[in-house]
């Protein structure tokens, strides 16, 4: 003989409370999430400066890739974003021209690197640079470390860089410029990236 199944009843108070309780599983759960991405996987930044110009100006908002150096090195032409040990909470951004171990030579306008594969060094060609953003002498040898990088911003004229605080320590590197936001006309993967023939 079959016995008929109760159904239970639920209460009007009693559904509340679990909608209630789900809503605030998820909102911790989105939470934890957000978090977890802003610290360790991508984060927003908004350029503040003419360092850059012309490729980046003020109010562009970039979204920084934090985990791409965990699994590779920065290479020349990386536009980046970094801490200023100098200036504790102070970010920057600038393009990575020199890499560990390198000889970078400014003379004039002009940029020479000597490494193991060009040992009498070869000139890097810049295109996305503005000529009115040259101006001056910059006449200077640096040798690059182990886990030393040589930027600069595209904007030589302005820019605070590695001309004048020296050398950045790859520990200080946030991340580099994974997408460009805003302005909308201007939204792009990889922002500002160059890649040079050696």
């Amino acid at each position: 003989m079959e016995h008929p199944v109760m159904k239970g009843n639920t209460s009007p108070e009693t559904q509340k409370k679990n909608s209630q309780g789900s809503l605030l599983g998820y909102t911790v759960v989105a939470l934890g999430l957000a978090l977890f991405i802003r610290f360790f996987v991508a984060a927003p930044y908004v350029v503040s400066g003419a360092s850059m110009d012309p490729g980046f100006e003020d109010w562009h908002y970039l979204i920084i890739d934090r985990i791409s150096y965990d699994i590779g090195d920065p290479q020349r032409g990386d536009v980046i974003v970094f801490d200023l040990p100098q200036e504790g909470g102070r970010s920057l951004i600038k393009r990575v021209i020199g890499i560990p171990g390198e000889t970078v030579i400014l003379n004039g306008q002009s940029v020479t690197i000597v490494n193991e594969k060009h040992p009498k060094g070869f000139t890097l060609e810049e295109p996305y640079l503005d000529p009115k953003n040259l101006e001056g002498s910059n006449d200077m040898r640096v040798t690059l470390g182990e886990d030393e990088y040589f930027v600069l911003g595209d904007n030589r004229r302005v820019s605070a860089d590695s001309r004048i605080w020296g050398t950045l320590a790859r520990e200080n590197i946030v991340g580099r410029a994974l997408i460009r936001l805003y302005p909308l006309d201007q939204i792009s993967l990889l922002p500002g990236e160059a890649r040079y023939e050696e």
